[in-house]
């Protein structure tokens, strides 16, 4: 198979993957800068899943207008992946250097904030390699374009004028996504990162990021 672009995941492809528990506490901070308590575990899995209508009946609940408290979780989130980048606790993978060598248009299809995505490949010096770049805003269209969703899949592909585009991710959703926009997709395993979903069938399975020049021949 030929493809005219490849499109990669961000967090645990590219870049570590955030700390859940400090994403969580960072949410915490959120309830508390509104005067509210709340479930930071649970609302930050809403968050994950783009379920806007469980946070939207929090809120309620909770008597705060659903869109300040997205803005301000998006505060807190962003300030909170930048802080982890600047103290040494998050860093580019190594293996990401084969991806240099790749000789098709390249994209970034995240469902992180995108000024996380912006931030981070500028910090570790990857910006010039993308040709396009996309995330997922905590606003109700941005969390509706979280995978499986195929919608920034799309975006990314008309923007780089691509047919045929490979898709890269490290989990379940990823390869429903490449699924769900039509295209073929490579789950990428690293060794002692976690197992992943054992109902999904992506086009190649790969442990690091330098097998993929391989597959690209």
């Amino acid at each position: 198979m030929t493809y005219d672009a490849v499109l990669f995941d961000f967090d645990g492809v590219v870049v570590e993957t955030p700390s859940s528990e400090r994403l969580s506490a960072a949410l915490g901070r959120t309830y508390e800068k509104l005067g509210r308590s709340g479930p930071a575990a649970e609302t930050f899995q809403e968050l994950m899943r783009g379920d806007l209508e469980s946070i939207a009946d929090r809120c309620q609940g909770l008597g705060i207008e659903t869109d300040a408290f997205c803005a301000q979780a998006a505060r807190e989130m962003v300030r909170t992946q930048r802080d982890e980048v600047e103290r040494g606790l998050r860093s580019a993978y190594d293996d990401v250097t084969a991806v240099r060598s790749l000789d098709r248009p390249l994209g970034v299809v995240s469902d992180n904030h995108p000024t996380v995505v912006s931030t981070l490949l500028d910090r570790f010096g990857l910006r010039s390699l993308f040709e396009t770049v996309y995330g997922c805003p905590l606003t109700p269209d941005g969390l509706a374009r979280r995978k499986p969703d195929p919608t920034n899949i799309e975006a990314a592909m008309d923007s780089l004028e691509a047919d045929d585009a490979l898709y890269v991710g490290d989990r379940a959703v990823d390869v429903r996504a490449a699924d769900n926009a039509g295209i073929d997709s490579v789950l990428l395993s690293r060794p002692g990162e976690g197992a992943v979903d054992a109902d999904v069938a992506p086009t190649y399975r790969l442990p690091s990021l330098s097998g993929l020049p391989s597959v690209l021949e």
